[in-house]
């Protein structure tokens, strides 16, 4: 492993992730709010526990109480007068269901003076969930759809019709409360309704468009999961305000800074990245190989949030397999590497946030025992990079903000 570009790589991931920790946001968008009545707070997603700690400090003896839904290992300690509830993500448990109970028994019985500080982010659509089936239905539903490559707007498409508390649902339920919601956004283009499946607004997709999700990649169904595909949800929402705060084009504009700090000249790709995984790595590869001669230090950006199609039974996520992927690319290139990593600190269901591959990469897998090919075809990318010293931590972060991924040239 070249060392000086994995140290590169690793103050990049921290310098850029430590710029779009939602704090600031939760703290502006608090800045000059009045609130006639009792605030309650609710907060869901892998950022839920940052968001809502700064608010509660923001907010005092002012906040009446509140309930905080995030992944196993986010909460980092008490907040006063809110229960934390950690639960499954990517796929709902019986904790996801618990936590969005006690957040809908909170905010029953309100009055149209009360408010509901409803802190979003990604994850959200895991972790808040109210099932209209049977909870083993909507699981198995839910890795069909992670399974199949199925991208996050087409995911949340379906959710909504098979819940009741997404896709505005949670609004109504606020009713006739002022509901103040605060989004982090992990979705390209920042459609409000998508993120996290929209709790808390009206929803622009159809049932026509459900139903051909639900064709296009032949989910296996019950007739009342299929009859709620054809039930509409909410188009109208009224005593709602939002605010969008942090996204990936944020992201990769802080890595592109970390990255000239380093010395490199940084090209931002795309900050749509959407296709699967492996070919998003080959791609990054292919570029690197492209310029790995011309004797400048550059770093190429791309952000985004790729997919992964199941062919194996592996353990892995979508930044682990775009870094390995790109393996094979920068083989025997002694100046380059391929990171990526989700600026969560989570990537799938494993530990890591992501991986780095260089030009040893294909070389170590080949003194373990292992070919790329076979790796990739397993979508086993976690134990493959453990051994190549490749996987990439960073701990639960706060923040939730896409992806990025960087191929690094050293001249």
């Amino acid at each position: 492993m070249n060392e000086q570009l994995r140290r590169d790589a690793d103050a990049i991931i921290s310098q850029a992730i430590a710029a779009v920790k939602p704090d600031a946001a939760v703290i502006r968008a608090l800045e000059g709010q009045t609130f006639p009545g009792r605030i309650y707070l609710v907060a869901t997603g892998k950022a839920a526990w940052h968001m809502a700690s700064t608010a509660a400090k923001c907010l005092g003896d002012r906040l009446t109480a509140g309930v905080v839904v995030t992944k196993y290992g986010h909460v980092m300690g008490p907040i006063d007068r809110v229960t934390c509830v950690e639960a499954g993500h990517p796929v709902p448990d019986e904790n996801s269901f618990r936590g969005t109970r006690m957040a809908c028994d909170l905010v029953q019985g309100l009055s149209e003076t009360d408010t509901v500080l409803f802190l979003l982010s990604g994850g959200g659509s895991a972790l808040f969930e109210l099932p209209l089936i049977p909870a083993a239905e909507l699981q198995d539903i839910s890795r069909q759809l992670l399974a199949c490559g199925a991208d996050i707007v087409e995911i949340n498409t379906i959710r909504k019709r098979l819940s009741g508390v997404k896709g505005g649902r949670f609004a109504q339920r606020c009713q006739p409360a002022r509901v103040l919601s605060v989004v982090l956004s992990d979705i390209l283009g920042d459609p409000l309704d998508m993120i996290a499946s929209g709790p808390a607004c009206a929803d622009t997709s159809t049932c026509a468009q459900a139903l051909a999700i639900a064709d296009k990649y032949g989910l296996r169904l019950s007739d009342e999961a299929r009859r709620l595909l054809h039930q509409e949800t909410p188009k109208e929402i009224n005593g709602v305000s939002a605010q969008i705060t942090g996204s990936v084009r944020e992201l990769c504009a802080a890595a592109a800074a970390a990255c000239r700090q380093l010395g490199y000249t940084p090209v931002l790709l795309t900050d749509r990245l959407c296709c699967q995984a492996r070919e998003a790595g080959s791609m990054m590869a292919a570029i690197a190989r492209t310029h790995g001669a011309d004797g400048v230090s550059l770093a190429y950006i791309a952000g985004g949030e790729t997919v992964v199609r199941l062919t194996g039974h592996g353990l892995g996520g979508r930044n682990q397999e775009l870094a390995l992927a790109a393996a094979e690319g920068v083989a025997g290139m002694p100046n380059a590497c391929v990171f990526s990593v989700g600026s969560d600190g989570t990537d799938g269901p494993t530990d890591a946030a992501g991986g780095y591959a260089d030009g040893d990469t294909i070389a170590a897998l080949a003194r373990a025992g292992l070919t790329l090919h076979g790796v990739l075809d397993n979508n086993d990318a976690y134990h493959a990079l453990e051994k190549t010293g490749g996987l990439i931590f960073t701990g639960p972060t706060g923040t939730n903000v896409n992806d990025v991924a960087v191929a690094l040239i050293r001249g």
